[in-house]
């Protein structure tokens, strides 16, 4: 089980997170859904140990220490971190030397091809955005996350790399990986979530989204 509680950060004179409070359990997935600035991709950085709060605890099993953490988490921004000259093979052996698991070549093709991406040779530089975002994905699963937290993972994508995504973060939930992401598309978080969480003051998500899904408010 991985629980935040009473998350709490704040510049300056503005909270963007006031005492924020959430659970995820084994083999869930959880869409998280805002306004801009309501704190969602704040609470994603510290949820990965990026960012500290002012106050409050995030833990899993009921380990709270940063090493421990970082262990089980895999950490998917928006933004693309990918070596564009080097190909896809490289940009997988390169992230699994600074991962805390080993894998052989076999098994890092195994993991992108898990995300419906063929290309192995090719540099990155020449693939499609969809390509790129299954690519940023495939790197965060080589050191098989308990937790994972996605930052927009599908934005600017094809609707076949959409579909792609949102199957291989479903086998991933089948076999327990717990998951919290940030998305704008409606349809997306209602086919793949088994809830969504609304963060902020502004009842336009929940209201939305209310009796279509199981939908909370922070």
């Amino acid at each position: 089980m991985f629980e935040a509680t009473n998350i709490t950060k704040h510049y300056k004179q503005k909270y963007v997170l006031d005492n924020v409070s959430l659970t995820l359990t084994d083999g869930e997935i959880v869409g998280l859904v805002g306004k801009n600035g309501a704190g969602k991709s704040t609470l994603l950085h510290i949820l990965a140990t990026l960012l500290q709060p002012d106050s409050g605890v995030v833990s899993l099993d009921g380990q709270t220490t940063k090493a421990t953490l970082r262990k089980h988490i895999g950490f998917v921004p928006q933004q693309l971190a990918l070596w564009d000259d080097l190909s896809v093979k490289e940009n997988m052996q390169f992230f699994e030397r600074l991962s805390w698991q080993q894998h052989d070549t076999a098994q890092l093709r195994s993991i992108c091809e898990s995300m419906a991406l063929t290309a192995w040779e090719e540099p990155v530089h020449t693939l499609s955005g969809g390509m790129k975002r299954k690519l940023n994905l495939a790197i965060a699963l080589i050191q098989k996350p308990r937790l994972l937290l996605l930052d927009e993972p599908t934005v600017g994508i094809d609707l076949k790399s959409k579909l792609d995504i949102a199957e291989a973060l479903k086998m991933l939930a089948a076999k327990g990986t717990m998951i919290l992401y940030i998305s704008h598309d409606l349809d997306e978080l209602r086919n793949v979530c088994h809830r969504i969480i609304s963060l902020g003051d502004d009842d336009f998500y929940y209201t939305l989204l209310q009796g279509t899904t199981t939908i909370t408010k922070l």
